[in-house]
């Protein structure tokens, strides 16, 4: 009897076809995993496609612009060889003229004019109009280049292009920091009058702590009442939180224009009850100050709501104990919970900030020279200036920001404590 029980315990368990109940369910875990992944595989992509490359296609070209290498690969060699400081050569002015022979056919000069007119101002027409001369110019090449246009004798202009000659460069995101790459390999500040980015830079980190904190006092009374509320009374003051998603952006944003111009509404009102002047009406509205009160109203509910969903989960019963123990109301919410409600305050904080760093339709309509953020120099240099470049640099900043910010809150409060819903 014992070798037959040992002989049974030491035989598999099969499943009704014969096969071991273990591969049997191995193989049906494999086509669990198969079709969840069937599943997720199109949204993946989608993400992948729209939304992790785009980013680092657009990363990438703050550090690498190949346009000035790819159209003049002559007068790239003879840069490479030159020490950035003594007289060019005779050469080098011969590659020159060769490039912008084959650039006036091929109708590139403008785009070389301005790659190295990112680098120095005034570039641009430089190249232009000597590469319509150039198929006359002869040798010697450097008395003829420069008898055409005197520029070309200044130093400086050879040096900006021995700097855009090499495709792979830090010059970008040096720029976005209002700094200048030498040909010595050297950061050097630009000049006191052109520091434009670090000032953007500091305006929109302190715009968006400023929206943060004010969604923050405005928020926190209102989740407050959500949670604690009648269901009646609570689900009306939710739908009212909610009705600005169903407004459009734009809409919200120019009724703010109205609203707080100095003929708008809260001037008038102002006005009316004497606590301002006819002739002395409030600015408020393009500067920062319109910028941070339409931001304000905007990204609310992006507050309320995550304070909402930790605030629904504290029992009150913690509350009327504090108080059963001798606390006060005040007390009791400041000690018992105030504290609980931490993981709301910091998610609800961290969506606010990030959203509002980010932020361009609103600082543009209402912000004014004021309110403007770093985010409508980037749009500017993508749609006006077309130096994609710089904009990719200033964006990989504030990207580094955003991914320092979220290290800093899972350091500080831990993301495995964020609550969204």
């Amino acid at each position: 009897m014992n070798t037959i029980s040992e002989n049974m315990n030491k035989a598999p368990i099969v499943a009704a076809d014969g096969t071991p109940l273990k591969k049997k369910l191995a193989q049906a875990m494999f086509r669990s995993r198969l079709r969840a992944a069937g599943l997720v595989l199109p949204l993946f992509g989608f993400v992948l496609a729209s939304f992790v490359i785009p980013i680092f296609a657009l990363m990438w070209q703050g550090v690498y612009n190949d346009t000035f290498e790819r159209l003049m690969p002559a007068t790239t060699i003879q840069l490479a060889a030159w020490d950035g400081v003594s007289e060019p050569t005779e050469d080098m002015y011969a590659a020159l003229v060769a490039d912008l022979i084959v650039a006036r056919k091929e109708k590139t000069a403008g785009k070389v004019g301005s790659r190295v007119n990112q680098q120095l101002s005034g570039a641009r027409s430089l190249f232009t109009g000597t590469a319509r001369k150039a198929h006359k110019l002869e040798a010697p090449f450097k008395e003829s280049v420069i008898k055409t246009k005197k520029k070309w004798g200044q130093i400086e202009y050879w040096q900006a292009m021995k700097l855009t000659s090499d495709s792979l460069t830090p010059g970008f995101y040096a720029s976005s920091v209002d700094k200048t790459l030498t040909v010595t390999g050297d950061f050097v500040a630009v000049d006191e009058n052109r520091q434009i980015y670090v000032k953007l830079f500091i305006r929109t980190f302190m715009i968006s702590g400023s929206v943060m904190l004010m969604c923050l006092i405005l928020g926190y009374p209102v989740a407050y009442l959500l949670a604690t509320l009648p269901l009646k009374t609570s689900n009306l003051l939710m739908i009212m939180v909610l009705l600005p998603f169903w407004t459009s952006l734009l809409v919200r944003t120019t009724a703010w224009i109205a609203i707080l111009q100095s003929q708008g509404v809260i001037n008038d009102l102002l006005v009316w009850i004497g606590i301002a002047a006819d002739d002395g009406r409030f600015s408020l509205i393009y500067n920062m100050t319109g910028t941070i009160v339409a931001m304000t109203h905007i990204l609310l509910p992006f507050m309320i709501l995550p304070l909402y969903s930790v605030m629904k989960t504290i029992p009150p019963s913690y509350m009327r104990a504090a108080r059963s123990l001798g606390a006060t109301p005040t007390l009791a919410f400041i000690k018992v919970y105030m504290p609980q409600t931490i993981p709301g305050v910091g998610a609800g904080g961290l969506l606010v900030f990030i959203l509002a760093i980010g932020y361009y339709i609103t600082p543009a309509l209402v912000g004014g020279q004021d309110g403007q953020l770093i985010s409508n120099m980037i749009a500017y240099h993508m749609q006006k200036s077309l130096n994609w470049s710089l904009a990719a640099a200033l964006g990989g900043i504030l990207l580094g920001c955003v991914l320092l910010l979220y290290w800093a809150y899972d350091r500080i409060i831990g993301i495995d404590n964020m609550k969204l819903g």
